[in-house]
């Protein structure tokens, strides 16, 4: 609020900005099933995580030998999308792949 002072000049006061709460984030994890290929697993990372192949190719090795792995960090609305888009992938391809989401 700015209020006259002598002289014909303004002071302004500064109030404090309140701090942006940044959403909650959660983690999308893709699980290992005995029928979806390696690839079609590295093709997805690559497509709806924007994942570069060498990065996709490691992340389907620790899903395949350790049975699931981490494909992000996302706000929930963007993982739950992210999730979706891999199960229409999948099921259009006839896959059983699965991913989940538990908060970070």
């Amino acid at each position: 609020m700015a209020r006259p002072t002598a002289g014909n000049q303004f002071h302004t006061e500064v109030s404090h900005r309140a701090r942006i709460k940044l959403p909650p984030m959660f983690t999308v994890l893709m699980h290992n099933d005995d029928y979806t290929t390696m690839e079609f697993v590295v093709e997805a990372l690559i497509a709806v995580f924007h994942k570069s192949p060498t990065e996709a190719n490691r992340i389907m090795l620790h899903i395949h030998f350790k049975g699931s792995g981490v494909c992000g960090a996302y706000p929930y609305e963007v993982a739950e999308t992210k999730i979706r888009k891999v199960s229409a992938m999948a099921s259009k391809e006839g896959f059983p792949l699965r991913c989940s989401l538990e908060q970070a």
